[in-house]
């Protein structure tokens, strides 16, 4: 099983990204993901800088690096950056909007299928491969039946499996807006927004009206309040058909989540149970544990 690290999903300062990176080459990958995938205002880094990053790291880390764009493309400048994206020449792109699966497609080029494209059976996976489609990464409300149910479908078809990369770890990415949330908190306006997401490196808490932890806001994102954690679901995770396994940057502590899934994929036995969250694996509310509905 190999693991991978996918994009940053908040807003960080070029110094935190950088050192990040940094800290991250170090460490037991097989893919790295660079880009922004949430807000096209967070300009931390160009796009020439992530390719320059891209560059640095090839010279430290044997992971593979692929670039990732938007998920939410509303303007005409997001889209030409888009383009520019796709023309990068150099990484492998990671799609989350299907303007680039198309514009990848114009260009003979292969792609991954990112967790926004929400793919959920064979016969859509089937017409990605026929655009480019190499890597899957599966929404992350699939769970172990629909993962299995789905490359059953492909192999009914007669169509060989792209790679499959399930999200594994960190909070997950349920929706997007066109509103910013994040500058909707703090009274600002969208367009007048001061880059405030800087001010919250894992997003918002948003509880509920009994206290308690619903979901994280994160500029246009709204993601899970619980860290979803698959790392005791380890085995049924490979028996499903999964080839990586996704890590979702948090601002504090990857090298000892990262350590601890490469641990268990080296041969240690995988915990009984993780402190977040795994309901969608199983089929059931993704803000559930697997033992508090008795599986």
């Amino acid at each position: 099983m190999k693991l991978s690290l996918g994009p940053v999903l908040f807003y960080w300062s070029r110094e935190k990204l950088l050192d990040f990176y940094a800290e991250m080459a170090e460490q037991p990958l097989e893919a790295i993901y660079l880009g922004e995938t949430v807000c096209s205002k967070r300009r931390a880094l160009s796009l020439d800088d992530w390719l320059g990053l891209a560059r640095e790291l090839r010279e430290c880390t044997k992971a593979e690096l692929v670039l990732s764009g938007l998920a939410l493309v509303e303007a005409a400048s997001e889209l030409s950056s888009l383009r520019r994206l796709c023309d990068n020449g150099e990484l492998l792109v990671e799609a989350n909007d299907m303007g680039a699966v198309q514009l990848l497609r114009e260009r003979g080029l292969g792609f991954v299928a990112g967790p926004a494209l929400n793919l959920y059976n064979g016969y859509a996976l089937a017409e990605l491969l026929d655009c480019g489609l190499r890597r899957w990464v599966p929404p992350v409300e699939c769970s172990g039946a629909l993962l299995r149910s789905t490359l059953a479908q492909l192999d009914e078809l007669g169509r060989a499996r792209p790679e499959v990369e399930l999200f594994a770890y960190g909070h997950l990415p349920l929706a997007y807006s066109a509103r910013c949330f994040t500058a909707r908190a703090e009274n600002r306006p969208k367009d007048d927004c001061q880059f405030c997401c800087l001010g919250y490196p894992e997003g918002i808490a948003l509880h509920s009206q009994e206290g308690e932890p619903l979901f994280t806001l994160n500029g246009i994102q709204t993601l899970s309040a619980k860290v979803s954690n698959l790392l005791a679901d380890y085995p049924q995770l490979c028996a499903a058909g999964a080839d990586l396994l996704r890590l979702s940057p948090r601002a504090e502590g990857m090298a000892e989540v990262i350590g601890a899934f490469d641990a268990v994929r080296g041969g240690a036995l995988p915990p009984l149970a993780v402190q977040g969250c795994n309901g969608y694996w199983h089929g059931r509310p993704g803000m559930l544990r697997a033992e508090q509905v008795g599986l």
